[in-house]
């Protein structure tokens, strides 16, 4: 059974992007004799806030897996810490020209479900205080959070950028 997501271009997107018909293989988190993983937890560590050319791909991915209905994390620290600080995403644009800024990227994750964390060392880091997270991060995580849900989660897969 093939489950179909389509993603389409907004009308406003004027950056020429085709996003195409995306066929996966429907699945319950089970195949066969093994067990799918059930969340993916995306790292942003390395990703520098001051180029948006690097964000489109990890945000693109939450959205797509959110949409196949997984559980996604994108957990926020060091430099790419700065993106959950209002006015920073949306001063950044994935691609030159282009209308679409990288909050409006988180924004639309949010939306599909993606789950949005800030690391809590980052708030030391860049001066940022709970009163100056966007709204769509849902709350501030140590790293002990971060080490729990690779070695704990079972049903955890984690890309990092």
């Amino acid at each position: 059974m093939l489950r179909r997501h389509v993603f389409t271009s907004d009308s406003s997107d004027t950056t020429g992007s085709d996003l195409r018909l995306f066929v996966a293989p429907h699945h319950p988190y089970h195949d066969g004799d093994r067990t799918l993983a059930k969340k993916l937890l995306i790292m942003l560590v390395n990703t520098d806030p001051r180029n948006g050319e690097e964000l489109g791909a990890p945000f693109f991915q939450a959205s797509v897996a959110a949409a196949m209905d997984y559980e996604v994390e994108v957990v926020c620290t060091a430099t790419a810490g700065r993106l959950m600080k209002k006015g920073v995403a949306e001063k950044l644009v994935v691609k030159e020209g282009s209308p679409k800024t990288v909050y409006d990227f988180i924004r639309e994750a949010h939306e599909a479900g993606v789950k949005f964390l800030c690391c809590s060392p980052n708030l030391d880091l860049f001066d940022m205080t709970k009163e100056d997270l966007i709204p769509e991060c849902s709350g501030i995580v140590g790293g002990a959070y971060v080490i729990e849900e690779v070695m704990e989660g079972d049903n955890t897969k984690v890309l990092s950028y």
